[in-house]
């Protein structure tokens, strides 16, 4: 989605960032990513291309390496790099679908059901940014020497649905779809009276017998229906209900309050307005605004508790680009031999046509090498201008094959 032509998903993944771009289907532009890699001594190059397109690219992992012995070459797929799926176009909606997530979800009579996000691509992201972190711990250990890192969605998805492939092995159960239910009870969603909806959540005996007394009914904890889990397990449909017309005298609020007071694990359906306006994010200042010359404040959403030193977020690169912004124009514009010698660090990042490699540059700069980076979402990728830090040049690898004159632009400026 946009707003006056920005894009909003570019300004979310571009905080602190800028970008250049490269055709690396031209020997060209491969060899100045191998150039930029040897002289930077680049820590991680992350790509999401199909597999094997590197290596047609005379861009295989020997090659890289051979200009930083330290490189961690991380690969993002749908299916990973062997395998009778690699070469099957990876996106997110087929690793939920394939993974047994979609077969799992949903209410028990109607179809399988996806998330509404992209959540095969963070899993996929939140691995292989604990992948790199990883590497780079055990490159310590290693003289030096990096590794080839194979990350796909649909195993990333699958590995946080184990517990199911141990209940099929040993009991040959098969989930199925059951709604908001899981194995304890009642633990379901609740409508209010005033037509809001709450979570309850009676995982052990002692949450489910407070809620019963509670609720004025302390009978229910000793109904041979109700008494155990496994007895509310079986007579689940009975206590929704009776839960269910309980919950219905009280507003959402009043009933959150009376919960919490009662020790109940209890919690308000809870929309993105909601979370803007709600009082623990902001004491915890989880959404903080940036200003931005196109969007004005907004927020982005950090998680700066977990880390002694957060960084702070700057404006994000514009969404689209005018002629204002000429910080250093590639395709025109010189950027110097001498600029390119300056750079400290560079993290390369290359996007194929999926967006979880943007989440893994996100990750690392600002969980770990803190060091400003650009991702960027590449179908997003139609921009010729590229702003240059004074000491840090990061770049992000497109397929976009628009880029050959910015590319001859570039190693001209060097020679010179």
């Amino acid at each position: 989605k946009a707003r006056d032509g920005a894009s909003l998903f570019s300004k979310l993944l571009s905080r602190n960032k800028k970008s250049i771009t490269i055709n690396l289907r031209d020997p060209k532009g491969q060899d100045l990513l191998c150039h930029l890699i040897e002289t930077t001594q680049a820590d991680a190059l992350i790509e999401s291309f199909r597999p094997g397109t590197l290596d047609r690219w005379n861009l295989g992992y020997e090659r890289l390496k051979s200009h930083a012995r330290g490189l961690i070459l991380v690969h993002l797929s749908g299916f990973g790099q062997d395998g009778p799926y690699q070469n099957r176009p990876g996106f997110g909606t087929l690793a939920e679908a394939m993974s047994g997530f979609a077969d799992m979800t949903g209410e028990p009579d109607g179809p399988p059901t996806l998330p509404p996000f992209p959540l095969a691509d963070n899993c996929a992201a939140l691995y292989a940014a604990f992948g790199v972190l990883a590497a780079l711990r055990a490159r310590e250990h290693r003289g030096g020497e990096g590794q080839v890192i194979d990350v796909s969605l649909l195993e990333s998805l699958t590995a946080i649905l184990g517990v199911y492939f141990v209940e099929f092995d040993q009991l040959g159960v098969v989930p199925k779809r059951q709604g908001n239910r899981t194995a304890s009870a009642p633990r379901n969603t609740y409508l209010t009276k005033d037509g809001r909806w709450v979570a309850i959540a009676a995982s052990t005996q002692s949450i489910a017998e407070r809620l019963f007394n509670t609720m004025g009914q302390p009978e229910l904890a000793t109904d041979p229906r109700f008494a155990t889990n496994r007895d509310r397990r079986a007579n689940v449909d009975a206590i929704d209900e009776i839960v269910g017309k309980w919950v219905a005298q009280y507003t959402q609020d009043e009933l959150v309050d009376t919960l919490v007071e009662a020790e109940v694990a209890v919690g308000p359906i809870a929309n993105v307005a909601d979370l803007v306006d709600d009082a623990h994010f902001k004491a915890r200042e989880t959404l903080v605004k940036i200003a931005d010359s196109e969007l004005g404040d907004y927020p982005h959403y950090m998680l700066k508790e977990i880390f002694e030193q957060p960084r702070a977020l700057e404006n994000a690169m514009r969404g689209r680009f005018s002629d204002d912004q000429s910080t250093a124009k590639f395709g025109g514009l010189n950027v110097s031999a001498q600029e390119l010698r300056q750079v400290d660090r560079i993290l390369l990042c290359a996007c194929g046509t999926a967006w979880h490699a943007c989440l893994v540059g996100e990750y690392l700069i600002e969980r770990f090498a803190r060091i400003p980076v650009e991702v960027e979402y590449a179908s997003e990728f139609r921009y010729r201008n590229a702003p240059l830090d004074k000491n840090t040049l990061v770049m992000v690898i497109s397929q976009s094959g628009e880029t050959i004159d910015t590319l001859a632009a570039l190693r001209e400026s060097k020679r010179k």
